[in-house]
Parts: C-alpha cells; structure tokens; sequence
C-alpha cells in the first residue's frame, strides 16, 4: 500500500508527464488555403497574397499553406514567396479513392486542421472541396466569392456543408439565399484582394521616372472587352470564340467612348497625366486601339500607354503613386482603397456581381454601369471631381477602407474560432 509520500511524488510524476505529453502535442493551428486561380490577370493573382496578408495579421500564430492551381508560375511563385518567405506551396488533386496526386500535397492535406478557399469568381476549386469533404472530412470555410443564380446544386450543397462561407458582394449572398444555402454563417465580405500589399518599388519607380509620372500627378485608366479574349493568349491555347470576339467589337465603341471623354478632360482640364494600364495580358492591345489612338493629338502627349504586362507587386506600388483609378476593372480599384487610393469602377451585365461590392462598402457613388446611358453620362463629370477634388476624394476612400478592414477583423476572427487551440 503507497503511503502519503510515495503517492504524492507519483501524482506529481504524472501530472508532469501529462504536462509533458501536452506540451509535445501543442502546435500552431494549420491551414490549408486552396486558391491561385491563374497568373494572366493581377487581380486574380492578387487574392492569394491578400488572403495570406490577412491570416499573418489576424492569426499571426498559424500555419498556412497554398495549395495552388497547376498554373500557378515560377514567377509569380518567387513574388509571393518574397513577401512570404515561409509559405510552402503544393500543387495536385485528391482522386476518386480519396489519395493526394503527389507527396507534398497528400503531407499538406495530412497537416491541416482546416481548408480554406480563397477569393474568386465562384467556389472555383468546388470538385477540391468536394473531395475534402468526402475523404479528408475535416472543416472548411469559405471566403469572399461571388455566387450566381444558376450555379449546380452541387455548389449548394457544398457550401451548406462549410463552417461559414463569406459572399465579396450582397447581390452573391441573395442568391445563395434564394437557392437554399443553409451555411450557419453566411455573411458579405470584402474579396481578399483588399488586403494585398505585394510592392515592387525599384520597378515602379524605374517605370514612372521613364515615363515622366510625377507621385500624385496622373490617373491609372484600366479597360476591358465584354468577354476576356482567352484565344489570344498562347499559353491558354484555345480556339476562337466567334459569337464572343463579334460581340467584342459590336460593343467596345460604346464600353469605351465615355472612359476616353474622361481621358480628354482629365488631360485638358487638369495638370494630372493618364496613364493606361493593363489588369490581364490581353488588355495592353486593347487600351492602344480604344484609347491611345482615338485621342487628340493635344491629348495624347500626355498620355502614357503601358505596353507590356506587369505583375500585382509592380502595378499596386504604381497605384500608390497614382492620384487614383478608374475604368472598367475591378481588382485593381479594389487593391487602390486597399491602400487608399480612390478607385472608380464601371461594369456590364456579363460581368459577374462582384461590381456590386463597391456599394457595399460604401463606394456606390463610384460605381457605373456601362449598360446604362445616365451612367455613362456620369462617368466624366465622376472622373473630374475626382481628379479636382483629391481631398475629398481621399475621405471618401477612408471611410470605405474602415469599413472593409473591420470585416476583415470579424471574419478572421471567426476563422480563428474554427481552429484548434
């Protein structure tokens, strides 16, 4: 029989051993985070490094890793990796019998405690989360995607099933809703792009000195055709879509003609510049034709045209020095008041709702609709004020910045809250 010394040291033996077994155990939450759509478009490149941004903010004691699309380039890989010199990134699928397509995602997927899918268009990677779901059956959790009226029931049911999913506009959260979502927490948030904060400075500054662009002394003017022309892009090799490419020219006079009024006034009412820029690699060739060479040749000579592509981290550090954005793009005016730049956004109807989100934090006066002729007829005097009235402008900006990183704070919070302690 112990006597009361003998059983006392084995009780602390034990409670040290169990301290000891904890303490073996205890790890930093890790998290798997499926996004990286594809590398023609900065915008979609840039939802990855925001996201990443934001859990090293919120979360600063957790793991990620990206498991990335199979597009995802060297390049843009060593430009995320210089601002996160410790992200590991994996590439692959999970097959029909629930195994990794190679060992460096299976160990990922083995590690995680949670999957997260990143911002975009819709739930991009659902045949992925399909997968976790049914073989992994750890949790998940989505942030900031669009979502339309006719997506497959197969989205539904896979988006009821995660932890929370956030909606990067209030017209996506209405239509999940319509369709039967029953997610426990559906909520709007801002697209992660928000929070990306790559810089290429050395670069941005080489081309603005170039180009004689003072800090604060130009406008950055972005344009797009109706329909992305992918069979221009080799590496995407496909066919050519007629009915689109028709479309494409039936519509772009029209798309354009009050972007390039604005230019026009910009130039002659004001002593700013305007730079063109490209958001995707199809879009330098656009901005020549609709833009550059239908202006006045008064106009044009101070009017600097982008003629080669960039990556996220050289256009965001060009933004900054901008006095703002505007034109029919989406993701470089949200990576703008990500930073607090003014940033206007025109849209289409066959553009996604993603454009809305410009009215759910509070920038809805910023927001055209192309299809609209009283929008287009806002759109100069817009352009104007913004460029006359900087101040202003810059307050106007503050208060949508506020606005979108308290979202930010909440929803990684609650992303925080899913994670083991």
């Amino acid at each position: 029989m112990l006597n009361r010394r003998t059983f006392l040291q084995s009780l602390a033996a034990a409670v040290a051993a169990a301290q000891t077994a904890r303490g073996a155990e205890s790890r930093s939450p890790r998290i798997l985070l499926r996004s990286s759509w594809q590398v023609v478009n900065i915008g979609d490149i840039a939802h990855t490094p925001g996201v990443l941004a934001l859990i090293e903010k919120h979360l600063p004691g957790a793991e990620v890793a990206l498991w990335a699309s199979d597009d995802l380039s060297e390049e843009v890989a060593a430009m995320e990796r210089a601002r996160f010199p410790n992200l590991t990134i994996v590439k692959g699928r999970i097959n029909s019998k629930g195994t990794a397509s190679n060992d460096a995602l299976g160990e990922q997927i083995q590690r995680a405690d949670f999957l997260l899918h990143g911002s975009g268009p819709m739930l991009v990677a659902a045949a992925d989360v399909a997968a976790w779901a049914e073989h992994v059956g750890r949790p998940y959790g989505v942030y900031g995607i669009t979502h339309g009226p006719h997506w497959p029931q197969d989205r539904k049911d896979l988006l009821s099933r995660a932890e929370f999913v956030y909606f990067r506009d209030s017209v996506s959260l209405g239509h999940a809703r319509a369709a039967g979502v029953d997610c426990p927490i559906m909520e709007f948030a801002p697209d992660g792009a928000f929070a990306c904060d790559l810089r290429d400075d050395d670069q941005a500054e080489a081309f603005l000195k170039a180009h004689d662009l003072e800090p604060g002394g130009f406008l950055c003017c972005l344009s797009r055709l109706r329909y992305t022309p992918y069979w221009t892009i080799p590496s995407k090799n496909r066919p050519i879509d007629e009915k689109k490419a028709a479309y494409n020219d039936e519509m772009k006079e029209r798309d354009h003609a009050a972007l390039r009024e604005a230019i026009v006034a910009v130039v002659r009412q004001t002593p700013l510049k305007v730079l063109l820029c490209p958001e995707d690699v199809t879009q330098m060739a656009v901005g020549k034709e609709m833009f550059l060479d239908r202006l006045p040749a008064d106009v044009k000579d101070r009017v600097v045209w982008r003629e080669t592509f960039w990556l996220t981290d050289e256009a965001l550090s060009v933004y900054v020095h901008s006095a703002g954005l505007f034109g029919s793009e989406m993701h470089s005016p949200i990576m703008a008041v990500g930073a607090g730049v003014p940033a206007i956004v025109c849209r289409f109807k066959e553009q996604t709702s993603k454009g809305y989100m410009w009215r759910d934090i509070g920038l809805g006066e910023w927001l055209f609709d192309l299809d609209r002729s009283a929008d287009r007829d806002r759109i100069v005097p817009a352009v104007l004020d913004m460029a006359k009235n900087p101040e202003a402008a810059k307050r106007r900006v503050a208060e949508a910045r506020a606005f979108v990183e308290r979202r930010q704070r909440e929803t990684m919070a609650q992303l925080n809250s899913e994670l083991p302690t």
